[in-house]
């Protein structure tokens, strides 16, 4: 963990004579009026850049030869590219809610997607997020509720920035809450595309459908355009309009979430290739588009000369969705415990402080984001609250000799998922133990040899589950994390 020093989000926004509510711009135009430091442009500039649904064997650089991706593979070759990174959730808010706070979405209460408006996620009337544990007579066990949003008292990137004279844009996904925790009452400057819906209504302008409506923080502007090429424009105008102070771009692409629509011209081109276990055009289209963005991003900071002051970070929310996709050699895909759920494409790329086409086997997951990013910024991690990650910085410099100093890595989803139970899970080492609350508790695999998980080691190795469980257990505790109960009025299906 990293040193914490005197910085909450009260005193970050009472420093800075901030309410609750901050400017909120449905664009790129240049602040005015906004209290921030008096700093040179000598900090680094961070892009990250988050995909949503994203395989771990999606991109070129991790072995896809169907899906095109010259331009991730490009910041795999000039950064450093890890093996074993992973999303911290199998699903997408509770990684996005760890992205944004360094900590584990079992203390944050976000262990699942959250629901949007249309979906029935209605925001009550006091504004407290639920508390009543849920489960229909038919299910063993019932579920902790999940949030309906991330707490403001949260400490985001952005609002950790802000101090340090760094201006934050939002692109694209947010899935954190509805309008009072948009990325704008959550320390961004600016909110481009982000509100409550977790997949968008269209890829194409004017991004609407019956039944879930309209982006509300995009407005449309030419009837067709593709939306990642959209927020790919719009990450562009931001850099230009700011790129004579540090700036932190969160471009959190809507893609390649479902609905599975592709541009008409790369679907075709896709439709001539020779499949592979990857083989559904449409999703290689969306792929490639998003590919298209990363070029955009690269090719502006490099004409701006910005290419060597700025950390650009790649990665993705959880695994790739089965049916859609192929994560194979890793087991299984969104939503399970497996490897193929969780483990993700994480590439970063800081030149002249990362060694071009560095491989890291170093595990890492979603928290690490936050207080590496401070660290690079210099500026302070949260004091009053748990900062659960480990900056990435010196294994980053270190060409990824230095190890991290963590014991383990957790995962906790008290939750069902279609014929998904609820489940924990722990990584030390080579080893992984998945605890489920209901049926067969323990899968043990070792990931070094056996990366697909064929092989359980339960029943052979009840030592090395006990030594694990006992681990998990007292992760859980530690985290305040929610669990599943049994369910009194359980009553079983004949």
């Amino acid at each position: 963990m990293i040193s914490k020093q005197d910085c909450t989000r009260r005193n970050f926004l009472k420093a800075l004579g901030l309410g609750a509510a901050s400017m909120a711009l449905n664009g790129c135009a240049n602040l005015s009026g906004r209290a921030r430091a008096d700093t040179s442009h000598t900090k680094p500039n961070i892009v990250f850049m988050l995909v949503d649904d994203l395989g771990w064997t999606d991109v070129g650089c991790y072995g896809s030869t169907f899906y095109e991706t010259p331009n991730i593979d490009r910041l795999a070759a000039e950064g450093m590219r890890f093996t074993d990174g992973y999303a911290a959730c199998a699903v997408c808010s509770p990684t996005r809610a760890s992205i944004m706070t360094g900590r584990y979405p079992a203390r944050l209460g976000v262990t699942d997607w959250i629901r949007s408006r249309f979906q029935g996620g209605a925001i009550p009337e006091d504004k407290k997020n639920p508390t009543e544990y849920v489960g229909g007579k038919n299910k063993k066990l019932l579920c902790p509720p999940n949030a309906l949003w991330m707490e403001l008292e949260e400490i985001t990137i952005a609002e950790a920035l802000r101090p340090a004279g760094y201006t934050s844009c939002h692109i694209g996904k947010w899935h954190l809450g509805a309008d009072d925790w948009y990325p704008d009452k959550q320390g961004f400057d600016f909110n481009i595309g982000g509100c409550d819906f977790g997949q968008p209504p269209t890829y194409f302008d004017p991004y609407y459908r019956k039944g879930q409506g309209s982006i509300a923080t995009l407005e449309p502007r030419h009837e067709g355009e593709y939306l990642t090429d959209r927020e790919a424009d719009e990450a562009v105008t931001f850099i230009r309009r700011h790129k004579d102070e540090p700036f932190f771009l969160y471009m959190a692409h809507y893609a390649v979430h479902t609905p599975i629509q592709g541009k008409k011209e790369l679907v075709e081109k896709y439709k001539t290739k020779t499949p592979t276990n990857q083989k559904n055009p449409t999703y290689a289209a969306m792929v490639e588009s998003v590919d298209n963005a990363v070029g955009k991003i690269m090719a502006v900071l490099d004409e701006l000369n910005l290419t060597d002051k700025t950390i650009v970070f790649f990665t993705g929310d959880n695994g790739g969705l089965l049916g859609v996709t192929s994560n194979a050699p890793l087991r299984s895909g969104k939503g399970f415990p497996y490897e193929g759920g969780i483990r993700e494409p994480v590439l970063v790329r800081w030149p002249g402080v990362i060694r071009p086409g560095t491989t890291s086997r170093e595990p890492m997951t979603s928290v690490d984001y936050f207080p590496t990013i401070c660290e690079a910024a210099g500026v302070s991690a949260p004091r009053d609250r748990e900062i659960d990650g480990v900056s990435l910085l010196t294994h980053l410099k270190s060409n990824g000799t230095k190890k991290l100093n963590r014991e383990a890595l957790f995962w906790h989803f008290p939750h069902y998922r279609g014929n998904v139970v609820p489940y924990s899970i722990v990584r030390a080492g080579d080893w992984k133990l998945i605890k489920r609350y209901e049926g067969k508790t323990f899968e043990l695999f070792n990931l070094r040899d056996d990366l697909s998980e064929k092989n359980d080691l339960s029943n052979r190795m009840p030592e090395k589950v006990q030594e694990l469980d006992a681990l998990l257990s007292k992760w859980l505790l530690a985290t305040g994390a929610k669990m599943p109960t049994p369910n009194p009025n359980y009553q079983p299906t004949t």
